[in-house]
């Protein structure tokens, strides 16, 4: 992993890097929905992004100022239906959360709160 860190041989020569993340929380069956971004594009290396509401989902248990305008953004860009990401919730983050489930489904309510205004 240090081979790829910001100032590594990769970042000066390509200008990209990675950054390392120590936990992240996804839906259990996210894996089923990844979209490869630039397909047929490079040679050795493959990319993928995460549906937009794994990534909003990925975003709960931390709940800070900076997610809930990720989400906002990502609301505008790709308009939630609601129900799906509820159901999302409830079958593939909930089961599986370590914490006060109370406050991740508050979260998640406000949330939907928050987007109903939005729209």
């Amino acid at each position: 992993m240090q081979a790829g860190r910001k100032g590594s041989e990769l970042h000066a020569r390509y200008g990209v890097y990675l950054d390392f993340v120590a936990v992240a929380s996804y839906p259990c069956d996210y894996a089923e929905r990844l979209t490869e971004m630039f397909p047929r594009t490079f040679e050795y290396l493959r990319l993928f992004a995460l549906d937009p509401y794994d990534l909003a989902l990925t975003k709960l248990s931390r709940n800070i100022q900076r997610d809930r305008d990720d989400v906002k953004h990502l609301a505008k860009i790709f308009p939630f239906d609601l129900a799906v990401l509820k159901q999302r919730y409830q079958t593939e983050v909930r089961p599986y959360a370590v914490g006060n489930l109370r406050e991740y489904d508050l979260t998640l309510a406000l949330w939907i709160e928050m987007l109903q205004e939005e729209s």
